[in-house]
């Protein structure tokens, strides 16, 4: 860790004498950002260890100011080539690469792209990058809402492996084809020899529409415990005028029973997110969730219905500055079996109020 502090302390000074890629274009082609998230949260149900619900994997530290996400990157773009090394701590890392052994837990991005066309936008890119799935991503300025969804916490934040990507020259079509280690993972799963797959379409007829298909298909366990999943994440994002915004998703997803069986688990994850912009510096967001889990293939409950839990939140954001950010969210989820737990109880809702400080440069 400490080395790791060395490294990003070095970073971050570099990168005081190159101008940030928010401000003006870069004048060389290696440049450097960093973004800094942290946070206050409560959980009303008072988790004894201070840590929120398992299935909560972003902001999931009760009760204390804490660091979400912190990162210094550097980056190098020409024509033909391009690549990008992120290193990070924070909550979210500790929570979502507890299986990456080493150092390899504090590696947010690290790969390398080669165009393949001189004529047309192609890419081929390897390494690890961003999820293809989903319309949130870890950076929280980045997202309507303060925390992430349980649908956003429960598909990948990252992948690694290889990429072929396109884009129309007008920009209305982007459509990529993915090679990748697993479900979120840096190393595949131990035991498990088969790579899995993925492809992204998205279509921006105007600059107000935005419609995206994103698609996984692989084993995420040991070969003997071999079971396929087949997953599909739609989403549609709308400027509906100056002020007001929608985001509407649906992922559905399929995995075997058992090895080699033709019956299926399935779940599904509806979601929408209204937003409204009153002033250029505040924005207020409105969020409805659902997730359906019953029987237990990414959230487990051991509880008869599985997991079946409606989230409503609301939140304020207020712009500091061009880069700095603060905001406030209040969340509650509900369950349809007693899967929380509350004075030794188990119970059927939590809820948390959360506050965030965030800062790029």
């Amino acid at each position: 860790m400490k080395k790791l502090i060395i490294t990003i302390a070095v970073i971050a000074t570099l990168a005081g004498g190159f101008a940030h890629a928010e401000d003006k274009k870069p004048d060389t082609a290696l440049t450097f950002n960093g973004y800094a998230e942290t946070y206050y949260s409560y959980d009303f149900n008072k988790p004894i260890n201070n840590t929120k619900p398992p299935f909560i994997y972003s902001y999931n530290k009760n009760n204390e100011v804490s660091v979400n996400l912190a990162f210094v990157k550097g980056s190098y773009n020409t024509d033909t080539v391009r690549a990008n090394l992120a290193l990070a701590g924070g909550s979210y890392m500790n929570s979502n690469y507890a299986s990456e052994p080493g150092v390899l837990n504090n590696i947010y991005e690290s790969n390398v792209g080669l165009k393949l066309s001189k004529k047309n936008n192609l890419w081929f890119d390897a390494g690890v990058f961003s999820s293809h799935i989903g319309f949130e991503s870890a950076i929280g300025k980045d997202n309507w809402t303060l925390t992430r969804s349980i649908g956003a916490d429960n598909t990948p934040y990252y992948e690694t492996g290889a990429k072929i990507s396109y884009t129309s020259e007008n920009d209305v079509w982007f459509v990529s084809a993915l090679v990748l280690n697993g479900w979120q993972h840096i190393q595949r799963v131990e035991g498990n020899s088969s790579p899995s797959f993925g492809t992204q379409v998205t279509y921006k007829p105007s600059a107000k529409v935005t419609l995206n298909w994103s698609t996984f298909i692989g084993n995420d366990k040991p070969d003997n415990d071999k079971k396929m999943r087949y997953f599909n994440d739609f989403y549609g994002i709308f400027q509906l005028n100056n002020q007001f915004a929608a985001i509407f998703g649906f992922d559905i997803g399929a995995e075997q029973k058992n090895k080699g069986s033709s019956a299926m688990n399935t779940w599904v994850n509806p979601s929408v997110i209204l937003k409204y912009t009153p002033t250029a510096k505040t924005a207020i967001a409105i969020r409805a969730e659902y997730y359906d889990d019953k029987n237990g293939v990414i959230i487990s409950t051991g509880t008869s219905n599985g997991f079946k839990t409606w989230g409503f939140s609301t939140n304020f954001d207020y712009t500091i500055a061009k880069n700095i950010v603060w905001r406030a969210e209040v969340r509650t989820l509900n369950s349809k079996d007693a899967i929380f737990t509350k004075n030794n109880n188990m119970v059927n809702g939590d809820a948390f109020v959360t506050t965030a400080l965030a800062i790029s440069f």
